[in-house]
């Protein structure tokens, strides 16, 4: 499904690539599926001279059912050489890092949608999220059952992507810190503060983060997350020189 397009009055420039910036996943591998087979078709009706990128802008995992899957389908994609794929790390990632850091944190990774994920890996919460010799039980058995390559690829996520007048992070930048010298919370946790701001922000931030029932194409920031794990509806941006794009894809169930 593919959307409307957008020229701004002085375009920017992604150099001469093309990138599609793929926003929030949660676990809906049935809207992720759908949306990267679009994409694929979309690079078939303007193949570009360089290999085209495909930027995940972090939250792979949580509240949705399948975040072992969705994380399945990234590793190939960054193992087809048909595209560049660049994974950003999202604050549900840190949240899993930080519980197999200190399993006393798994409480409150399971206020943020962290049930689903173990779920997915074959390990369930504990029955009580008081019991602390529990969580370091469900903590070991999470450790035991992540795989190698999933854990280098939670391990190795990048904070930020950069190309031509683009920048893409998860949640967004605080708003009068040049971008070499964001903090990482702020690039992970940010809203309201970046939200408010209209910018410019010293290139066009494309983030997730902060759902919204339709994507936020402005100016100076292009905001892709639909909140797919409650609405099955998953969104990328296409940006080529000459604009950008919206492809969407829904998932087989809401």
């Amino acid at each position: 499904m593919f959307g409307r397009n957008r020229t701004p009055d002085v375009p920017p420039t992604t150099g001469g690539r093309l990138v599609y910036a793929v926003g929030d996943v949660h676990g809906r591998l049935d809207a992720l599926e759908p949306l990267l087979r679009d994409i694929g078709q979309d690079v078939l009706t303007a193949p570009p001279a360089e290999r085209p990128m495909l930027i995940f802008l972090g939250d792979y995992v949580d509240r949705g059912p399948e975040s072992r899957q969705v994380v399945d389908l990234i590793l190939r994609m960054q193992a087809d050489e048909a595209f560049e794929t660049v994974a950003l790390k999202g604050n549900h990632e840190e949240a899993l890092l930080q519980f197999l850091d200190d399993p006393s944190f798994g409480a409150t990774w399971m206020e943020h949608g962290g049930g689903p994920t173990l779920v997915s890996y074959g390990v369930q919460p504990p029955a009580t999220r008081t019991d602390a010799e529990a969580w370091q039980r469900v903590r070991d058995a999470f450790d035991k059952a992540l795989p190698a390559d999933h854990r280098s690829f939670f391990g190795n996520l990048r904070l930020m992507e950069t190309v031509g007048d683009y920048a893409f992070v998860h949640a967004g930048v605080r708003p009068g810190v040049p971008l070499e010298q964001q903090a990482e919370r702020d690039l992970l946790w940010i809203r309201h503060e970046f939200l408010q701001d209209r910018g410019p922000f010293g290139k066009v931030i494309v983030h997730g983060h902060t759902p919204a029932e339709e994507p936020q194409l402005m100016k100076h920031r292009l905001g892709v997350d639909t909140g797919a794990y409650a609405t099955g509806l998953l969104t990328a941006v296409r940006l080529r020189d000459e604009g950008q794009t919206l492809i969407q894809a829904r998932a087989r169930r809401g």
